[in-house]
């Protein structure tokens, strides 16, 4: 049997195998890229423990060390999965982030121009409704019009179900929305064919929308919006615990990195430190 047929049919075994463990759609997809990319690599090279040093080698020259690592969990899962787990590679060892990248962090004030410059649209809604809620935004279909009058939404993502709840200045806005757009029930955030409005839609959206709100587009991306809810429900509230019911995790590990100042915060709580330091010497 022809090497490259190997590789298509244990793929596809591979992601019969993903579906049957519950892994979500993009979990899946990007696994599947991810193996693709490896693949690619190896062309018509037999798997070896070689092959794949050589490989982790190469995505450590072109890609920042946390894809690296999460290109590699994929791979792992996948040589286990076709007998090859001898094959495996360790992670890229991360220093713990302590502050984030202040080019990436969406501020307060950025979010609102946003939201200006989308002024009536859909979109503008999706903004608030996101930040608003802390949201995935894949899991806007579960904003629906019952949930909105009900002040409260059940959701159901990745093989967990939370309730999130709907501020009431939030289902104001979004009540004057529905009526607008004529909504008896079902997903309030729709296409043109009625159907869920999809995330790359959204993406593109917001991308052509950064040049009126003048925010740099590195900073304009949907789940930024998530991570702003975050820092800001943390910063009145400093309960990570309960953030992280809000937002669905199940590590406060993954909770700690939506909280992260820039590092110009963290070089003001330092000094701040010192100021003290001094005072009581």
């Amino acid at each position: 049997m022809p090497e490259q047929f190997i590789k298509i049919t244990a793929i596809c075994s591979f992601e019969k195998y993903l579906i049957s463990e519950e892994k979500s759609i993009a979990t899946i997809k990007k696994y599947l890229y991810d193996i693709q990319c490896f693949v690619n690599f190896l062309a018509d090279r037999q798997i070896s423990k070689e092959e794949v040093i050589v490989y982790k080698e190469y995505l450590t020259q072109h890609y920042a060390p946390a894809s690296v690592n999460s290109m590699l969990v994929a791979l792992n899962c996948f040589l286990r999965f076709i007998g090859h787990g001898d094959c495996c590679v360790k992670l890229l060892k991360i220093q713990r982030q302590i502050f984030c990248r202040e080019e990436k962090e969406l501020t307060q004030k950025e979010y609102r121009r946003l939201v200006q410059a989308a002024g009536n649209t859909q979109l503008s809604y999706i903004l608030q409704t996101i930040c608003g809620t802390g949201i995935r935004v894949s899991e806007l279909q579960y904003i629906t019009v019952e949930a909105v009058l009900a002040g409260k939404a059940v959701v159901n993502c990745k093989n967990k179900t939370r309730i999130i709840f709907i501020p009431a200045p939030l289902q104001k806005i979004l009540r004057k929305y529905i009526k607008r757009a004529g909504l008896q029930a079902g997903s309030v955030f729709v296409s043109t064919k009625g159907k869920p409005v999809d995330r790359s839609s959204i993406w593109r959206q917001m991308k052509r929308l950064c040049k009126k709100a003048d925010v740099p587009e590195e900073k304009v991306y949907p789940h930024n919006l998530r991570h702003l809810f975050a820092r800001i429900f943390y910063g009145i509230k400093k309960d990570i615990v309960r953030l992280a019911d809000i937002l669905g995790h199940s590590s406060i590990n993954t909770t700690r990195l939506y909280t992260l100042e820039t590092g110009h915060q963290h070089l003001n709580d330092l000094a701040d430190v010192q100021q003290r330091i001094l005072l009581i010497t």
